[in-house]
């Protein structure tokens, strides 16, 4: 690190009655990996709109270079040298792998007003293939990719031309550890090419391992800005809170809450090149954790279990003998799902937070098929309030709302259908250590009071803090079982998923 490449001077964005980024100062240098941290809603992905041009800014400046940016939208941004990976979908639906690509950047494939498709395919190929990502076809339909593979195909979009500054928010979350190691190789590299980093990720290990210096945010102000490798995560928490955080998030018992009774059988569920041959049962007052390598098929049995999966084959029983074929089946019978898509499967983020939360209960709601705004009102305000989303009011657009608060608006909708079955897959990713404790309280005062929850991750911890069982996948079938236990550990488990 050398100079000063980018300054902020008193960066400033309001939405409504939210202060998102309060007069945030700094400065990051050429050549530098910055992390970028904070609690959710604490502006860290407002401050990079702004820098993109997603938002405008209230008032402040950005510079470059020493040069003020002007910029209004993202393709002016990667015009001047910005450019930035999102933290949810970043691809668009319709298009080709290699349009998604060369997205505003057509023209260098348009002669004489004709666009050579065939040049852009080529072109795409070359790129995907010199980043390793040699299994993505570019001239197939971005709708084919499951979503690893879309947020692989935005790191390409977001860096073959070598931008001045690449923001990665939150992407890590969204992938494999071999796309996490092949993400590290590419900021390295960026790094040593002289060009800068701004990272965000609650993954506070992560963060110290791979920058240099990280700024914290709470509130949408800057409170601190230290080097990276004198830091614990300890003391990063507290710069983030503002206070000691208590240090126990996990459950501290070993004594399951389930008993005998099973509210679920699963009994040879396949979905073809997915997951084959799937049996289990879940016990009322059990969470049931899934685990396992990111393509190893626990993501697509947590969509057959709710019914979301058209090819599936199989029995998904609840007792009583109800069979759950499809998704309105599951709802009706009390089942809720919460995908790792978030943003695209689990919640409608054009929309205000009222209808999100009150769309699986409408007709609990209804009155003689008649729904009254003051009773919707009412209700989406309780459950709101009771996972303690941070909103102007229920009228607000849920794409406004950090990741943390998207994810407790969709707990909300289902804590107000009184699911007694959840299906939550990667319940905590891209979420704060804050509202990560809060999810895990709220999962364990959910199992005390009997409901059941199947619990999908790729974070080994967490399955080992919050499990009462976990069964590992391995291409597409269940590999192994393991008991709530203080002495099984990472190793145990990793074993059977290699």
């Amino acid at each position: 690190m050398t100079d000063t490449f980018l300054t902020a001077e008193d960066v400033d964005k309001s939405f409504g009655i939210t202060h998102a980024v309060n007069h945030v100062s700094l400065q990051v240098a050429r050549g530098e990996i910055r992390g970028l941290i904070g609690e959710n809603g604490s502006g860290k992905s407002t401050f990079c709109s702004l820098l993109c041009g997603i938002y405008g800014l209230d008032c402040g400046r950005f510079t470059l270079k020493g040069n003020e940016l002007k910029i209004h939208n993202q393709v002016e941004a990667n015009k001047q040298g910005i450019s930035i990976i999102v933290q949810e979908m970043g691809t668009l639906a319709g298009l080709t792998v290699a349009e998604n690509i060369f997205l505003g950047h057509e023209d260098r494939f348009i002669r004489y007003g004709i666009k050579h498709t065939a040049a852009m395919n080529r072109e795409a190929q070359k790129l995907l293939d010199a980043y390793g990502f040699t299994h993505i076809n570019a001239t197939l339909m971005i709708d084919n990719f499951h979503f690893e593979d879309r947020k692989l195909i935005e790191i390409v979009k977001a860096t073959y031309f070598k931008p001045e500054i690449t923001i990665i928010d939150e992407t890590t979350t969204a992938l494999s550890q071999h796309g996490r190691e092949e993400l590290y190789k590419l900021m390295e590299a960026t790094k040593a090419d002289g060009r800068t980093i701004i990272f965000i990720s609650h993954d506070l290990s992560e963060v110290i391992q791979h920058t240099d210096t990280i700024s914290v945010l709470r509130d949408g102000m800057l409170i601190d800005t230290v080097q990276s490798d004198a830091v614990t995560e300890d003391d990063l928490k507290k710069l983030m809170v503002g206070r000691e955080l208590n240090k126990q998030y996990y459950r501290t018992d070993y004594e399951s809450a389930a008993g005998d009774e099973v509210l679920l059988e699963v009994r040879g569920v396949c979905v073809p090149g997915q997951i084959e041959d799937i049996s289990f049962d879940l016990h009322k007052g059990e969470i049931l954790g899934f685990g396992g390598l990111s393509e190893c098929g626990m993501h697509e049995l947590g969509k057959a279990v709710f019914g979301a999966s058209f090819d599936r084959k199989g029995t998904v029983t609840l007792k009583g003998g109800v069979r759950i074929h499809a998704i309105p089946d599951a709802i009706s019978h009390s089942i809720a799902y919460a995908s790792k898509d978030r943003d695209n499967e689990s919640i409608i983020v054009n929309s205000s937070i009222r209808d999100n939360i009150v769309l699986p209960s409408a007709d609990d709601l209804a009155d003689h098929r008649i729904l009254h705004k003051k009773k919707l009102d009412r209700f989406a305000v309780e459950h709101a309030q009771g996972m303690s989303v941070k909103m102007t009011d229920i009228d607000q657009f849920v794409s406004d709302l950090s990741g943390g608060n998207k994810q407790k608006v969709v707990l909300a909708r289902w804590l107000g259908k009184a699911s007694d079955i959840l299906v939550l897959d990667s319940p905590t990713r891209g979420i704060d250590v804050n509202v990560k404790a809060d999810i895990y309280a709220l999962m364990d005062n959910l199992r005390l009071q009997g409901k059941s929850i199947i619990m999908i991750s790729e974070e080994l911890q967490e399955l080992l803090g919050m499990c009462d069982r976990i069964m590992i996948m391995k291409n597409g079938k269940i590999n192994a079982e393991f008991s709530r236990s203080p002495a099984l550990n990472e190793e145990d488990i990793i074993v059977k998923m290699l």
